[in-house]
């Protein structure tokens, strides 16, 4: 299998490491048909990212196999804000390349250095990723992992920003709706609220 070498990965202090306990032990509250799980907000720089690669962190250690989707094609905040390292740098291919037909699912399922933890990063950021995200290799890929791991973590664009999120939303079982405190109008909580909801 390829290999990814997370090279920047801080350690979370005591109070978040707790938090991430608590949010990843109420993730599996959500029933056994909640698998497949994207990360979103309603703008950029709200964490998500963040919480994606922490939850996928969390979840491996608490013995659960995990793999982190990183489908924010557009503009990826994970490939550089966590130095990820392929150890075949001639094939460093990921999620974009995959949804174009260049490469198969195991040409881009990466293991990492975290027991447990596999990643499909992005690959090459894309300005108009929808038509790829729209074709069935999108969710044949999700199904493909929630068939292989105990959970699918989607990292998207913000919904309130783009509609790439609401097309990612139709292939997950659920989503986490990240919101930074005092910086996001309940307005437009409900609109991202209700976008979501018409994807079912």
């Amino acid at each position: 299998m390829n290999r990814l070498l997370i090279g920047d990965f801080p350690a979370l202090d005591y109070a978040c490491s707790e938090a991430m306990n608590t949010l990843c032990t109420n993730l599996s509250f959500s029933g056994e048909n909640v698998r497949k799980i994207m990360m979103t907000s309603c703008h950029a720089s709200e964490g998500k990212s963040y919480l994606s690669m922490n939850i996928m962190r969390t979840l491996a250690r608490l013995g659960k196999t995990v793999a982190l989707v990183d489908a924010d094609l557009r503009r990826s905040a994970i490939s550089a804000r966590y130095d990820l390292q392929f150890m075949d740098a001639e094939r460093a291919w990921g999620l974009a390349h995959f949804l174009a037909g260049r490469a198969n699912a195991d040409d881009v399922i990466y293991q990492t250095n975290l027991t447990g933890a596999y990643m499909i990063p992005v690959g090459r950021e894309v300005s108009n990723p929808l038509p790829l995200l729209n074709t069935p290799r999108f969710d044949q890929l999700l199904e493909h992992l929630a068939q292989q791991v105990d959970y699918v973590i989607v990292d998207a664009p913000p919904v309130g920003a783009v509609i790439d999120g609401a097309q990612i939303a139709k292939s997950c079982d659920g989503v986490l709706v990240v919101v930074s405190y005092n910086a996001v109008r309940r307005q437009e909580l409900i609109d991202v609220k209700e976008q979501l909801e018409q994807t079912e």
